[in-house]
């Protein structure tokens, strides 16, 4: 088994080699370390792309609006995937963007995830009919189970979600009451024996 160590730095020097700078390849090489560690088929999708890339033109999606339409070419994940990380602080205020027919989409991903560790934010992401739910760039929870190449995606929706917690508020406090019964009454000497007690000031 190939560690994340080995992905990272292969990916990134084939994105070198394909043609992007060693900014973008370096974080590409992110990226796919961080697709797999999730268990999505990130060499798979990028070793397809770079094929496609020697026969098709791709658009770069340089500015990000509410909605982003090509205007010949598919879009290019990588440099749309950078765009929208390098502009997230100014996107976060606009709440859903769509972006029409991204080729291999889960190439793009990644860069979302990251966006919302960024802007402390979860942010659902639909490719089609699949939905992922990126949290922090810490997890993803997903209805897609196939590690399959997904080659174009015809509308991709990312919207920002507000913090909020899972639990009710009676919840919460059933649960602050029983965490109650640990507190300790206390005494004159726990007082006496708490930190920082008996020390005395030289100054």
């Amino acid at each position: 088994m190939k560690s994340l160590s080995e992905i990272e730095t292969i990916s990134k020097r084939a994105t070198k080699a394909a043609g992007y700078s060693w900014g973008i390849s370096e974080e590409v090489g992110k990226n796919i370390r961080l697709l797999e560690m999730y268990g999505l088929p990130g060499i798979k999708n990028l070793n397809e792309y770079y094929k496609k890339k020697k026969e098709q033109t791709f658009e770069n999606l340089k500015l990000i609006n509410k909605e982003n339409k090509i205007t010949k070419f598919q879009f290019c994940p990588i440099i749309s995937g950078t765009s929208f990380l390098d502009q997230i602080k100014s996107l976060e205020s606009i709440n859903e963007i769509k972006f029409e027919k991204i080729a291999y989409p889960l190439l793009f991903l990644p860069f979302v995830s990251r966006a919302s560790e960024v802007v402390g934010k979860r942010l659902l992401l639909k490719l089609d009919d699949s939905e992922f739910l990126l949290n922090f760039n810490i997890n993803i929870y997903s209805n897609f189970l196939k590690k399959k190449i997904i080659e174009v995606s015809e509308l991709v929706l990312i919207k920002f979600l507000e913090n909020a917690d899972s639990f009710s508020e009676s919840e919460w406090k059933q649960l602050y009451q029983l965490s109650e019964d640990t507190f300790v009454e206390e005494s004159d000497s726990l007082k006496e024996n708490a930190a920082g007690a008996g020390l005395t000031d030289n100054d």
